[in-house]
């Protein structure tokens, strides 16, 4: 795994990245299960969808978007230790992404808390 992730770990900005990333996810995961005992039982997840039921979860569903971003965190990191010799422009665009979703996670759970409590 040391040899897989050395094309990442020697530049210090992609590198700073990924862990400001990893970092994003673990407050948010820690935020989440943080207030997860105050959670009403249904939480509103997926408010893009008609008024009525399909937009609740119960509350193990604030997970969710922690769950997607961490997937997607780690798919990029996986894409960008193979792209990373070859273009290390899109390597550096894979962890800045990752960054950004991990960030707008956090924002997305921050906010369905605030709203529900």
């Amino acid at each position: 795994m040391k040899k897989f992730l050395d094309n990442i770990l020697e530049d210090r900005q992609t590198q700073r990245i990924y862990l400001a990333t990893a970092g994003v996810l673990l407050v948010s995961l820690l935020y989440a299960a943080l207030n997860f005992t105050s959670l009403p039982p249904f939480v509103p997840i997926f408010n893009q969808l008609p008024w009525g039921d399909a937009r609740i979860t119960d509350k193990l569903g604030i997970f969710i978007p922690v769950a997607v971003a961490t997937i997607i965190f780690i798919f990029n990191l996986v894409s960008s230790s193979y792209i990373y010799k070859k273009n290390p422009l899109i390597g550096r665009l894979f962890a800045v992404t990752s960054f950004l979703i991990a960030l707008m996670c956090f924002l997305f759970i921050i906010r369905t808390i605030q709203i529900v409590l």
